[in-house]
């Protein structure tokens, strides 16, 4: 077996071979040496804060897909969205994800607007996650001082992608990514693992690591600065309902092997994986993740914010929750960077971005 190194390629085939067939501690002893060379043993630390659980879409796994008539919808007024962007900032936070479903009913001007109001009231880094949209939207939060942008395209197989977003295109999605990196953006994407079809304990292991291997190969192939993977979890509002959730042993081995392929890109111990074990985001740090979220949507609208079930911290003080994390880091035998934590791939420039949206250039 080849020797598990960060600083060369492989192959698809090498990554479902490692996947398959290697001692899952061997995946994590080379992932946590990549990890510490990056980043010692610092976890760094976001606030997000999820603002809108409003979609136009219908994707077939989400708790907050657009025909879901059971959910409580809420909208944050961008006096809300800024107040808890200063107040999570007055807590040691320098970063602030603020995120939605793909809700048109904030238009892009009061989207700016927003964006340039927490850059000046809370001093921090701003990441968006809204979904799709214009590259000339994505050019003008970037102007209004966004630094990053995390859209997910969870799948790398374009036919299992149609079949879950089915109001979605895949190409779409990729060109958004594209758009994004050309315009300057810290660039944040990533997949689920165990969807429909992807059983880790059945017959089909081998093509499930292929799939996940193909979600590996696209995420270096982005050169993304984050990348968030999680498990697949079953909601029971959706058309997935009663599915089998995805597996914590499966998860954690993506995690090792996305950090030994793609080496100082930040990978975060989701939420997600924390909702299925106790433990999860424990064991996700210990398998090469450096980067934890805290949750500072107001308390009134957290457990609205459901896009899978059983979400965890959802009742939990913002206060008491630095003490939590700082629990969970030392408990993975790390500690809490309060620090901004851009990228370590290098900052790029918009340059191209003429070229790639000439209407928006203008």
């Amino acid at each position: 077996m080849k020797e598990l190194k960060a600083d060369q390629n492989y192959w698809r085939e090498e990554i479902t071979s490692l996947l398959k067939e290697t001692d899952p501690s061997d995946l994590q002893a080379a992932a946590m040496r990549e990890r510490r060379f990056w980043f010692k043993d610092e976890i760094l630390l976001r606030a997000i804060i999820e603002f809108s659980n409003y979609c136009r879409r219908n994707c077939l796994y989400c708790g907050l897909r657009k025909d879901n008539s059971r959910v409580s919808r809420y909208r944050m007024s961008r006096e809300e969205i800024v107040s808890s962007a200063v107040y999570a900032r007055s807590l040691g936070y320098k970063t602030m994800v603020l995120q939605s479903g793909e809700d048109d009913a904030y238009a892009i001007d009061d989207l700016c607007r927003i964006v340039r109001e927490v850059k000046e009231n809370a001093d921090c880094a701003v990441t968006l996650s809204i979904g799709e949209r214009s590259c000339e939207d994505y050019l003008r939060l970037k102007e209004a001082g966004a630094d990053r942008y995390l859209l997910k395209f969870e799948t790398s197989d374009p036919r299992l992608f149609r079949k879950l977003k089915p109001d979605s295109s895949y190409e779409a999605r990729l060109q958004c990514l594209k758009d994004l990196k050309k315009l300057g953006y810290q660039v944040g994407s990533g997949a689920m693992v165990g969807l429909p079809g992807q059983d880790w304990r059945n017959w089909r292991i081998l093509l499930i690591c292929w799939s996940i291997a193909g979600d590996i190969m696209l995420m270096e192939e982005l050169e993304l600065d984050m990348i968030g993977i999680g498990p697949f979890i079953a909601h029971s509002q959706t058309p997935l309902s009663g599915t089998k959730n995805g597996s914590v042993e499966a998860t954690l081995k993506t995690i090792a092997m996305t950090r030994i392929v793609t080496g100082n890109t930040h990978l975060p111990a989701t939420t997600a994986i924390g909702s299925i074990d106790a433990q999860g985001r424990q064991k996700a740090l210990l398998h090469g993740a450096n980067v934890i979220m805290s949750n500072l949507t107001p308390q009134q609208y957290r457990a609205k914010y459901e896009i899978y079930p059983n979400k965890i911290c959802v009742d939990e003080d913002p206060v008491k929750c630095a003490g939590c994390v700082k629990e969970i880091a030392a408990a993975a035998g790390c500690t809490l960077n309060w620090g901004d934590g851009h990228s370590l791939k290098g900052r790029r420039g918009s340059e191209e971005c003429a070229e790639k949206c000439p209407d928006a250039a203008g």
